[in-house]
């Protein structure tokens, strides 16, 4: 029972995930960064100053993240809530290091017997990760970074466990405003799972490109994931498409960026058919104002509703 209550929670929270394949922990697969996810998830090339982005590649992490600050609030469906806190520092002889916290609540629910008579108590499920992750240049042009997390679940009484790590590099050609990276992430092991059936982690390879253009204050992203999970269904294009995503950001002089992104693969899973769908489609902004940076992502799911996620930063 409480291994059928756990996949139906995942494929509440996250359909794209659960289509793909079972797997615990879908936390991990969750967007930390307001920014980030108003690009669609595609800044794991991009360089910025949000300590955050080790989450998208640890490789990310530099000097412009020193002393860096990041909380984000995301408001999924169904009362589902999560909240993420991020600070990075840059340590002579090391690099920059970062260390953050993910929490994920399901809310309660009505503990009932097996013939679906109420009991009068409620039951709590969640889960947690937490990480520490460090970067360093390797060449004047590549940097290199590693991330190690622990990651709990818990439904009821029923409690999991489990330790992962990512490895990701980004290059960059600063004469082209060219970066390109590649990263994979959540390789470890589950040390308990909930119920019977053993959980598996969301092992993700991912590679990226971001190109900023020199008249035209935009940087275009684009990322490849999840590419040891391909299908032999449907033609080659449409796999393809499914492991892709899209993102751009304009910037307005240093103080307003504007965001927008795309996923086909949750537009697929998440249409419902009519000629205008939004499913996959994602925007937001930024606002850098004195010590305190805003982003604001919304993320559309179709007819099933919206998610909105904001995060602020600052420096300590």
């Amino acid at each position: 029972m409480r291994a059928l209550l756990a996949l139906a929670l995942t494929t509440l929270l996250l359909p794209t995930a659960a289509a793909q394949r079972d797997t615990g922990f879908d936390l991990l697969r969750l967007e930390p960064s307001a920014r980030a996810s108003a690009l669609a998830g595609t800044v794991g090339s991009a360089p910025n100053d949000d300590p955050a982005s080790f989450y998208y590649n640890p490789a990310l992490l530099d000097e412009a993240m020193h002393r860096g600050l990041s909380v984000t609030y995301l408001n999924h469906l169904a009362d589902v809530n999560a909240g993420f806190a991020t600070y990075a520092r840059t340590v002579d002889g090391i690099g920059t290091v970062a260390a953050g916290l993910r929490y994920l609540s399901y809310g309660d629910f009505a503990r009932t017997a097996e013939d679906g008579t109420a009991e009068g108590s409620t039951f709590g499920a969640g889960e947690a990760a937490l990480s520490v992750s460090a970067s360093r240049p390797l060449t004047p042009r590549l940097q290199g970074g590693a991330t190690l997390h622990a990651a709990f679940a818990w439904l009821d009484d029923a409690s999991a466990q489990a330790v992962a790590a990512d490895v990701g590099v980004l290059y960059a050609v600063p004469s082209q405003l060219l970066h390109l990276s590649a990263s994979i992430h959540n390789v470890g092991i589950v040390a308990s799972s909930l119920g019977s059936t053993d959980d598996t982690l969301p092992v993700d390879l991912r590679v990226g490109v971001s190109k900023g253009l020199r008249y035209i204050p935009l940087t275009i992203t684009l990322m490849g994931y999840d590419l040891t999970e391909f299908s032999s269904e449907g033609s080659a294009l449409d796999e393809a498409t499914r492991h892709i995503a899209l993102g751009g950001e304009f910037r307005f002089g240093e103080a307003v960026r504007a965001r927008l992104g795309y996923n086909p693969r949750r537009h697929d899973e998440l249409a419902t058919g009519d000629r205008l769908d939004l499913a996959g489609l994602s925007l937001g902004f930024g606002l850098a104002l004195r010590r305190f940076g805003f982003d604001y992502a919304f993320n559309s799911w179709s007819q099933t509703g919206g998610l909105h996620q904001l995060s602020i930063r600052t420096r300590l």
